[in-house]
């Protein structure tokens, strides 16, 4: 049999250039899934409440009016006007015009109060005026740091 000869000059197969880019790719799809995941838990949460009649219960066929109790104060729903805490019991405040048309309408019409944690206190001075003018009231606990998204009802949904 013959041997085979090997010369100097063959080919050798060096690993280097393919092991530098395979560290590459790793190293870029570990950056890519840190910055998806810090992306993913610093996102706010949104709640989105939609406004629509009540079909059972106390409340059937009343339509709902919203307002947010915050630390500094009540923000009005849709509407965006926020009324200030030192605000709250004054008679032209937005706030209470809201109050008295809600009061007009009894019959058709109540709130719901959207309560955060920091809020109690604004809650508990909007409820008393609320409760002392006979009008019915609900409330919606939320997290501090939710984002709040209130819709009006479709006109086919109940």
């Amino acid at each position: 049999m013959r041997r085979r000869s090997f010369s100097k000059n063959s080919l050798e197969v060096e690993l280097f250039p393919f092991l530098s880019i395979l560290a590459c790719t790793i190293g870029t799809l570990i950056l890519l899934i840190i910055v998806l995941t810090t992306q993913l838990l610093k996102n706010e949460r949104e709640i989105t409440i939609i406004a629509k009649q009540e079909t059972t219960g106390e409340n059937q066929g009343k339509i709902p009016k919203y307002i947010e109790c915050r630390q500094d104060g009540v923000l009005l729903h849709p509407s965006q006007v926020f009324v200030p805490k030192s605000e709250i019991d004054n008679r032209r405040s937005p706030l209470n015009q809201l109050i008295q048309e809600v009061q007009k309408n009894k019959d058709k019409q109540y709130l719901i109060v959207v309560l955060r944690p920091q809020g109690i206190d604004v809650f508990q001075q909007v409820r008393d005026i609320v409760e002392e003018r006979g009008i019915d009231i609900g409330y919606e606990p939320i997290d501090q740091d939710w984002k709040l998204k209130i819709e009006e009802a479709k006109n086919n949904e109940n």
